[in-house]
């Protein structure tokens, strides 16, 4: 199994940046596609930015494209969230999420259902 904690959360004005990190132990993260997921009050919790294992595969979803950047170290065992630009919309919790596929170092998923392992979030808060 994998433990996974996020950090890097907090409260900043519109317009700003804040980088999450995702802390991994247990296990490397380099047999994990990783995933960044938000929620928000009275929504389910959405997909954000997936990364595969390798590194080289990303993707996001439209609302954070061009703002948001998913990246890894796996040698630190460790992935970030670089958020820029924020808005007050992107107010939640931000989970990130492991998804075991040892095979597939190319691979990301979207969905949620995927992902075999969470941490606890950590809350951003973005004021206008």
């Amino acid at each position: 199994q994998v433990q996974l904690v996020e950090s890097g959360g907090g409260l900043v004005q519109a317009g700003g940046s804040l980088r999450l990190s995702c802390a991994a132990s247990g296990r490397t993260l380099s047999r994990y596609a990783m995933g960044w997921f938000r929620l928000t009050p009275g929504r389910e919790r959405e997909f954000v930015a997936a990364i595969s294992w390798s590194g080289g595969n990303t993707y996001y979803a439209d609302s954070v494209k061009g703002r948001f950047t998913i990246s890894r170290d796996n040698a630190k065992n460790t992935v970030y969230l670089q958020m820029n630009s924020l808005r007050p919309e992107d107010t939640a919790v931000y989970y990130c999420a492991a998804d075991d596929v040892p095979f597939a170092p190319n691979y990301y998923s979207p969905l949620l259902k995927d992902y075999d392992y969470w941490g606890q979030g950590t809350q951003v808060t973005v004021s206008s």
